[in-house]
C-alpha cells in the first residue's frame, strides 16, 4: 500500500525541487510529476520524494487531521 502525505511548499528552486513542510518536518520533493503551476504556499500530496498532486489548503488540513487521528497524536 502506498501513502501520500499532504505538505505545504515552502520554496522552489530552478530545478523543480521544492522544500515542503509536513507536520513540522521539512523535506525535499521533486515537482516534475505535477502538470499544474505550483508556488510557495501551495499544498501538494507527497510520495516517495515526489509531489504527485496539488490540493487546496482545506483538504490538506482535513487529511492531516485524519492521519493524526489514526496515529493517535
Amino acid at each position: 500500500m502506498c501513502l501520500g502525505i499532504p505538505g505545504k511548499i515552502l520554496s522552489i528552486d530552478e530545478h523543480k525541487r521544492a522544500v515542503v513542510e509536513i507536520s513540522g518536518v521539512q523535506r525535499e520533493v521533486r515537482l516534475d510529476l505535477i502538470a499544474e503551476a505550483t508556488e510557495p504556499g501551495d499544498y501538494v500530496i507527497c510520495h516517495a520524494g515526489f509531489a504527485i498532486h496539488r490540493i487546496d489548503e482545506n483538504l490538506a488540513q482535513e487529511l492531516l487531521d485524519c492521519l493524526r487521528e489514526i496515529a493517535g497524536t
